[in-house]
């Protein structure tokens, strides 16, 4: 639901496909961390704004906090941990709060394109 909610948002606002595209493998890569780390109930909070030019996305949950953000990319055989790299390489601005035994919030930030043909394109909402 959040990608379609804020996918719907950026497009109704002529943000390019390319950024929507950008912002959204980011915040499910968040969302994905926040159900996989976020504790027993697997539940997290998403609050996203869009102005200024750029699109800001907080992803918060309730586990017990990362323990430390990987310097590169881990090796190709590896299964997991590309998640923060992934992020990091798509948003202008990443950051994270860290409350240990309280939760992670991550905080993705991007700079917005303009798609100067979406005028000629219909708009469809979501419905939520």
């Amino acid at each position: 639901m959040v990608r379609r909610v804020l996918g719907d948002a950026m497009r109704s606002l002529n943000v390019s496909e390319t950024c929507i595209a950008d912002m959204l493998l980011a915040v499910s890569e968040a969302c994905s961390n926040a159900v996989r780390h976020g504790g027993p109930a697997n539940r997290y909070e998403v609050t996203a704004s869009i102005g200024s030019g750029q699109c800001d996305v907080r992803v918060a949950d309730n586990g017990n906090g990362l323990p430390s953000i990987p310097p590169h990319f881990p090796p190709p055989d590896t299964e997991n941990g590309r998640g923060l790299l992934i992020m990091r390489s798509v948003v202008d601005e990443i950051s994270f709060g860290i409350t240990p035994g309280r939760g992670t919030t991550v905080h993705l930030r991007k700079l917005l394109d303009w798609d100067g043909e979406a005028d000629a394109r219909p708009r469809q909402l979501a419905a939520v």
